[in-house]
């Protein structure tokens, strides 16, 4: 009998790839290798690394499916290793220095206001700069994936009353670095971002 992996559900081809076919593992990587893509990329700006994280993300998958639990959702569980590598790739890295007192921004300068402009119309990239790492990835989680607090906790590795509080303190971080909703009705992002800043139910 011919499988349609197409048709499975991940939890049912995560079975079917720790039954040891490796088609159905390949489904698994052509739904989810672009969004973990996107998700690495997001937590270190940088393509090639990106890239590169995604493969070692779905070589460890591979390697650790028998410690996967099909009754649990394989999303959470995939987005966990991704993170893992991320953290693993930034311990790696040589230490960067950062100025203790940044140049204050006139915001009266035109290059400045364009700045600015251009900058509220990509919400990621504001947090991305303006938020630690682990609320950055609960934001990203919440509003690119669709997951729930209950799977974000499982991705992070972290309780759902953190990853509550988490959460809050990303829209409140971000209410202050974005401008007010009100200037952004022209901008296309401007639903998202007022989505992101104020929360949905937790």
């Amino acid at each position: 009998m011919t499988v349609d992996y197409q048709n499975l559900n991940d939890e049912e081809l995560a079975r079917e790839s720790q039954a040891g076919s490796l088609t159905a593992f390949e489904e698994l990587v052509r739904r989810f290798e672009n969004r973990i893509y996107a998700f690495l990329f997001q937590c270190c700006g940088n393509a090639t690394d990106a890239r590169e994280l995604t493969q070692d993300t779905f070589v460890r998958a591979f390697q650790a499916l028998e410690q996967f639990d099909i009754r649990r959702s394989f999303a959470p569980w995939l987005f966990t290793i991704a993170r893992r590598k991320s953290i693993d790739h930034f311990r790696a890295r040589q230490p960067v220095v950062e100025d203790s007192a940044p140049e204050q921004t006139d915001w009266n300068d035109p290059a400045a206001l364009l700045t600015q402009r251009e900058e509220a119309q990509n919400v990621w990239s504001v947090a991305r700069r303006a938020l630690p790492p682990g609320q950055f990835q609960a934001l990203w989680l919440q509003y690119v994936e669709e997951m729930n607090v209950a799977q974000i906790a499982t991705a992070l590795g972290k309780t759902q009353t953190h990853v509550k509080v988490m959460l809050w303190r990303a829209r409140h971080i971000l209410s202050k670095k974005l401008p007010a909703p009100r200037r952004l009705a022209e901008t296309p992002a401007a639903t998202s971002r007022t989505a992101i800043i104020k929360g949905g139910s937790l």
